[in-house]
């Protein structure tokens, strides 16, 4: 039997079809569809879901409990916490299929998503973003910026190791 150039634990399900680059870690109970495509050096934790037309680029983490559905792109070095949550339609009903209503989302080099924060698809998150735990994010989020809130707001900048530039001492 050939070697995987990857790493998955033997919970984890990977889908005949699915690409996964070299020294990507996959962690227990996590599910990868055919057509998913995961980048090298990615860490995928526990309980994750990437579906078909999923795209990771090479370094991405992605924490316990993220589900990444069709038309979500994470670029490289993107950091995914916790339960943070994708939508891929904007307005999803059970009696209506509208998988020809899917709107891409792209999350660009860098970036951050912090735990529980939703995504709202079609926005992009610019490079070396920030969004804060718990954030929603209903719009573009510029590179650089940090928001926090429910519509999550720009409230400073960041550099590239996600330190806040301009914070207001009290």
């Amino acid at each position: 039997m050939e070697k995987q150039p990857f790493q998955a634990h033997e919970t984890a399900v990977i889908d005949i079809g699915c690409r996964i680059g070299e020294g990507t870690c996959i962690w227990h109970f996590t599910h990868i569809m055919t057509g998913a495509v995961i980048g090298r050096n990615c860490t995928i934790g526990q309980n994750v879901f990437i579906a078909d037309g999923a795209t990771l680029g090479d370094g991405v983490k992605v924490q316990n409990n993220v589900s990444i559905y069709t038309g979500v792109t994470c670029e490289d070095e993107v950091f995914l916490g916790p339960g943070c949550v994708f939508t891929n339609v904007i307005n999803p009903r059970s009696a209506i299929c509208r998988k020809d209503k899917f709107l891409p989302t792209l999350i660009k080099r860098g970036a951050t998503i912090g735990a529980n924060a939703t995504i709202i698809c079609g926005c992009t998150v610019g490079e070396y973003a920030f969004v804060g735990a718990g954030a929603v994010v209903t719009h573009d989020v510029p590179p650089y910026a940090l928001v926090v809130g429910n519509p999550a707001q720009l409230i400073d900048r960041v550099n590239r190791l996600g330190e806040r530039l301009f914070e207001v001492s009290d």
